[in-house]
């Protein structure tokens, strides 16, 4: 069931929220989208779900255009929350889980698995507006993937999460991609889309300015890192050729480089001078580094 999104483009008014975007996500796959705010994620989702239609081009998953017939199958996480906080969390579940055509028994056994998963077990009973921030973002993730969905869409699920949730919410996203879940999801967390995505799409203005596999991002992005600690001044660094970033750590310091052959001329230089050279790493560059870099250029 692969989602192809083929030129598409809205406007609202004279305003241009996205752009001539062309993705294919494919089955089973977790699927990232990054940006600042204003780039156009919320918008490709509400146009992917059917809730907007596009001015241009054509959406369609598994052959088909997203409507009602088949909201079933489909698993949305809002940006912003919109659970009923006078509700206990089991009522909205059942509420929620029989729009999609599910029955109540089967809602509450999918509930019961995903309290206990999340470690909540005796909030059933609670009503929304008991629960912390963290916890009612927890519900809110279960309300999106009570029907077992097969394409589901998470626009910043870890936003304001600590880490111990975060974590829990990373290990079910992976739960249900093995399980066969095709995932979409935004996040500001680059770190978090690196360790979970194999595909991504860096969107800018609307338009898409980086997009395919992450390895290949990488790959072409070109520079590389290189982390050295070592007991000497190493401020000589940032006049070498090949250094394009110098940045000065505790131990010493962490420089971005055009390639390989410079890690190699650098560590010639250093191993010349007096001082004990306690690590050399040569890195692949971050999603942040590229975020950064590509954003950047789209600004200027």
């Amino acid at each position: 069931m692969t989602l192809h999104i083929n030129h598409v483009t809205k406007r609202f008014g004279s305003f241009t929220a996205v752009d001539d975007l062309s993705l294919t996500i494919n089955d089973k796959q977790i699927f990232g989208f990054l940006g600042a705010n204003g780039a156009g994620k919320t918008t490709t989702f509400r146009m992917i779900l059917g809730l907007i239609d596009q001015s241009e081009g054509q959406i369609d998953w598994n052959n088909q255009t997203i409507d009602y017939s088949i909201t079933d199958k489909i698993g949305y996480l809002p940006e912003e929350r919109g659970l009923y906080p006078k509700m206990k969390v089991k009522e909205q579940m059942i509420y929620l889980g029989r729009l999609r055509g599910m029955n109540k028994q089967a809602i509450i056994k999918e509930l019961d698995y995903w309290l206990d998963r999340f470690k909540i077990p005796d909030y059933k009973e609670k009503k929304v507006e008991e629960l912390s921030k963290g916890n009612q973002q927890k519900i809110q993730f279960i309300s999106a993937v009570i029907n077992q969905p097969k394409l589901l869409i998470l626009d910043e699920p870890f936003s304001g999460l600590d880490p111990v949730n975060v974590e829990l919410l990373k290990e079910a996203v992976i739960e249900l991609k093995e399980k066969g879940t095709t995932i979409v999801f935004s996040s500001h967390q680059m770190s978090t889309v690196e360790e979970l995505c194999e595909s991504l799409c860096i969107m800018v203005k609307g338009k898409p300015v980086v997009q395919g596999s992450l390895k290949d991002i990488k790959r072409q992005f070109g520079k590389k890192n290189l982390l050295i600690h070592a007991e000497m001044d190493l401020e000589f660094l940032k006049e070498m050729s090949g250094v394009v970033k110098y940045a000065q750590t505790a131990e010493g310091c962490r420089l971005q480089i055009n390639n390989e052959e410079t890690s190699q001329q650098i560590l010639t230089e250093i191993v010349q001078r007096e001082g004990f050279i306690k690590r050399f790493d040569l890195l692949e560059p971050s999603l942040n580094d590229i975020f950064i870099e590509k954003v950047g250029e789209s600004y200027e």
